[in-house]
């Protein structure tokens, strides 16, 4: 049975061994010491009869009365009777065997004559009394010889069962340590040398089973799991190779990714960015030739767009295709990303590839969101497959391709839009300016002609220095216009273009002008700076224009609302008045500059106390 073979079962085995024998020897120990003590009391008992003896030979010998008689040969028979039967509780007992029993008989065979002869009434004379004593003596003596016989021989045995359990002990201590070092230290030793072979790397560490024992399961399990391990560890490997090389495959992508959106954003033409992009996707897809083609939706054609490796022909043949007649240009409602196998040169749809050489094509949309911008071919010269993390590469490329076309068609209309924003209006500044200086400058050219044909010479002279007033005004705003047009900033901080604003002005108009900056605040955005310049340019035009004043003060608060104001020291005006002329037209075109950034305009003036023009900006 299994559990006899098991370790603990021999440990158990070997233990309840070593235990009877220790409860034997120790039984057999107290046994013959209880032998030793009991015989040694009744050497001393047997030893006291002869005493009892000769103090009863004395009694009579001394003539004693009758009860003290009584009393020594009462003690006397004590003894005896103590020697037959023994005391447990002392202990005290004889060793019985043949010789010791003889022996004994004997002893209370030579007692019943003395004991008739001192119990009668007529007692013997002191010579027969000494020698029935001298008698009966020996016969103790014999007695005690014979238990001491007994107890030599028990201590003999003593002594031999002792040196024997010595032996055993000694031999049961070897035993032991060869039994552990056999069943424990040897199998643990082999384990741990197996241990550390494994702990080197060393997998294919197996340990022998010697036994079908616990050390033997215990290797048997050791075994098992250096060969799972094992197996573990070739797996790993083997997973850490395939995941290394998917790890650098997704790299590969992300690194082509982010190649060809660093290319389609630094683009600036549609026929760049198709161009390159043509390039870059036959370098990464490994293709003989790769054509972009934009889909138009009106005409529901595909039109070339830009080609790499594609031969001339097949270039210029297919530079207008109608969708779906073609293998290229698959219809917007089933395009999707696929491998076109190229197999027949009789088909209409693939005949062209097949006079190229080609043998496959991978078509892949441009689109966006549900849109189709249009297509990428991917020609190949050998048959080809597509994985699906290619598909996903395509696909992602041909998403940012999309987004760069749609981009530079946002920009183009965000550039059209400003061009007509900034063409409307330089055609309201002009008309709000310059077309009135030149309707007066018209007035004037009648009048200086009316007073030429009366021959008016005292008239004339004062309408040719309106003329030239009128043109000087009309060069002075011209040369505001030109600045206005051409400011920009170039940095976070607006200050330095309000300087250079002021000092131009000074420059124009021979005004002085001051600049205070208080508080701190965040940075405008350029629009922002643009526009406030803007607005600072034509309240300093009005200055010029209406204010009659010599000096001019630009305060700026800046934190968390934006104020600018014009200060003038000027002549003034009503503002009501104001309102209700066509001369104050700036007002309108600040106002038109401050909406466009959420700001507000608001002027304060009264005659004769200058004007302020105040530009407040959202919070």
């Amino acid at each position: 049975m299994r559990w006899r073979r098991q370790l603990s079962t021999k440990f158990l085995a070997t233990g309840v061994l070593l235990l009877v024998l220790a409860l034997v020897s120790i039984g057999l120990t107290m046994w013959v010491t209880r032998q030793l003590d009991g015989g040694a009391a009744a050497v001393n008992e047997a030893g006291r009869m002869r005493m009892q003896a000769w103090r009863l030979a004395s009694t009579l010998l001394a003539e004693q009365p009758e009860p003290q008689v009584a009393v020594r040969v009462a003690e006397f028979e004590a003894s005896l009777a103590l020697l037959r039967d023994g005391d447990p509780m002392r202990p005290l007992f004889v060793p019985w065997n043949d010789t010791s029993r003889q022996q004994f008989a004997t002893l209370v065979a030579a007692w019943e004559p003395l004991q008739q002869a001192w119990s009668a009434r007529s007692r013997p004379d002191a010579a027969t009394l000494v020698a029935q004593v001298e008698a009966f003596v020996p016969k103790v003596d014999d007695l005690v010889r014979t238990i001491e016989n007994t107890m030599a021989r028990l201590t003999a045995v003593l002594n031999l069962f002792q040196f024997v359990m010595m032996a055993l002990a000694v031999a049961a201590a070897v035993l032991s340590i060869y039994i552990g070092y056999l069943f424990v230290i040897h199998p643990l030793q082999r384990l741990r040398q197996a241990l550390q072979r494994v702990e080197a790397g060393d997998f294919s560490t197996r340990v022998a089973v010697d036994a079908p024992d616990e050390f033997g399961e215990l290797a048997a399990g050791f075994n098992h799991m250096t060969q799972t391990l094992q197996s573990l560890y070739h797996d790993l490997e083997a997973q850490v190779l395939a995941k290394t090389r998917d790890l650098e495959a997704k790299r590969a992508r992300l690194a082509t990714l982010y190649e060809v959106s660093t290319f389609l954003v630094e683009s600036h033409t549609l026929e760049e960015l198709a161009k390159g992009f043509a390039q870059k996707m036959r370098g990464l897809s490994g293709a003989d030739a790769v054509a972009v083609r934009w889909s138009d939706e009106a005409t529901q054609r595909y039109l070339m767009l830009a080609s790499d490796c594609l031969p001339e022909e097949l270039a210029t043949e297919e530079r207008c295709l109608e969708a779906g007649l073609c293998a290229c240009g698959q219809p917007q409602a089933t395009a999707r990303t696929r491998v076109i196998p190229i197999i027949a040169d009789d088909d209409r749809l693939l005949g062209n590839c097949v006079k190229a050489g080609y043998s496959a094509l991978i078509s892949v949309p441009i689109r966006l969101q549900s849109r189709i911008l249009g297509e990428i071919d991917l020609f190949y010269r050998q048959e080809t497959s597509l994985r699906d993390e290619d598909r996903a590469l395509y696909d992602a490329l041909a998403g940012h391709l999309a987004n760069a076309i749609e981009n530079l068609r946002t920009e183009a209309l965000v550039r059209e839009a400003a061009v007509s924003e900034e063409r409307t209006m330089l055609a309201g500044e002009l008309h709000d300016s310059i077309a009135q200086s030149l309707a007066f400058l018209k007035i004037q050219i009648n009048l200086l002609r009316s007073a030429v044909a009366r021959g008016d010479v005292q008239a004339q002279q004062p309408i040719i220095d309106e003329l030239d007033a009128g043109v000087r005004e009309s060069t002075n705003d011209v040369r505001e216009l030109l600045v206005h047009f051409r400011t920009r900033t170039n940095s976070d901080d607006i200050e330095q273009a309000l300087r250079t604003t002021l000092k131009k002005f000074e420059h124009q108009s021979g005004l002085r002008t001051h600049l205070e900056l208080h508080g701190h605040g965040v940075s405008l955005p350029s629009d922002v700076q643009l526009q406030v310049l803007h607005v600072v340019q034509e309240a300093l035009s009005n200055v010029r224009k209406h204010a009659g004043a010599s000096e001019v003060t630009l305060k700026v608060d800046k934190g968390p609302r934006w104020r600018f104001e014009v200060r003038d020291n000027g002549q003034g005006f009503a503002p009501r008045a104001a309102a209700a002329s066509d001369t104050h037209v700036g007002l309108h075109i600040m106002r038109e500059r401050a909406e466009r950034i959420g700001a507000q305009v608001h002027v304060a003036s009264s005659p004769g106390e200058g004007t302020a023009v105040l530009l407040e900006l959202a919070q």
